[in-house]
């Protein structure tokens, strides 16, 4: 069960998190969207998912709690419970002048629509500082879980906004498990105190929280080649890696699993270590 969250939170002097009101499975408690600043306009992170009328109903509480608006719009990657709520929130939310939406492109491109198309993207690059009243936020590129996936490196509290990349509670999916790695070890560079993930509670020991993360994804790798390898003899479907593996995680969650068990065959497979069949149903075996 996912740790209960107040739908508005305080969570420091410039952080305001106001959840995205879409639980489930894979969103937890829900997105976790973020007022940042101190001032009378601050950067929304994130935006939840589209035809919420719930979030849009403590958005719009949240900003006359702490006397502020909008000043601009960060999405911290393209999935659905994170850039699905722009539209509403463009709509919803009066502002002087049309709402400036950033995030990173897509790679390789791809055009991006927001609603109607009445908006577009600003796109950002890896490196961007953006400001507001009280507070500074640096792009990191971090793909792996997307390919435009970006972590907001929050100056005055030495603070990560992790998007996906790193979830409060559990691990997260990706698609991409060699760029997620690499990602890991730059957010691990960071040596931040504090990390504001997309999904669930605050995590307040940063670094050791990413070091888990990295050593999960290693130990699991390993356990899955240490198994292929002792039986050589065999061949294995995903699925039946999926049951030995992920044995006591839930059913409804052996597709997340499947998938990032997946790439993990994809990334041993193109190191040489193991090899796959031509079969529709692939099967996998080790490199003797």
């Amino acid at each position: 069960m996912a740790v209960a969250l107040p739908y508005i939170e305080k969570l420091s002097c410039r952080v305001v998190r106001v959840l995205g009101c879409n639980p489930g499975p894979m969103t937890l408690r829900g997105t976790n969207t973020y007022l940042v600043g101190t001032g009378s306009r601050r950067i929304l992170i994130d935006t939840g998912e589209p035809s919420v009328p719930e979030y849009i109903s403590y958005l719009k509480r949240a900003l006359v709690e702490f006397n502020t608006a909008i000043q601009e719009i960060l999405v911290t990657h393209w999935h659905i419970d994170h850039s699905g709520g722009i539209r509403d929130i463009c709509e919803s939310l009066n502002n002087d002048t049309a709402y400036c939406i950033k995030k990173l492109p897509r790679n390789p491109h791809k055009e991006e629509i927001i609603g109607n198309g009445a908006q577009q993207y600003v796109y950002l690059k890896d490196g961007d500082v953006i400001k507001t009243e009280g507070a500074t936020l640096k792009v990191i590129y971090t793909p792996g879980h997307s390919d435009d996936h970006m972590a907001l490196h929050l100056e005055e509290e030495n603070a990560i906004f992790s998007g996906d990349c790193i979830l409060g509670e559990g691990t997260t999916i990706f698609e991409d498990l060699y760029d997620y790695m690499n990602s890991l070890n730059l957010l691990l560079k960071v040596k931040a105190n504090i990390i504001y993930p997309g999904h669930g509670p605050v995590i307040q020991n940063a670094e050791a929280a990413i070091q888990q993360y990295i050593s999960h994804r290693n130990y699991r790798e390993q356990q899955i080649l240490t198994f292929i390898r002792d039986n050589f003899e065999k061949s294995f479907t995903k699925t039946e890696l999926v049951k030995t593996f992920y044995k006591n995680v839930p059913e409804n969650l052996h597709k997340m699993a499947e998938h990032n068990l997946l790439l993990h065959l994809k990334k041993l497979e193109k190191e040489g270590k193991i090899f796959s069949n031509l079969d529709p149903d692939k099967k996998w075996r080790a490199v003797l």
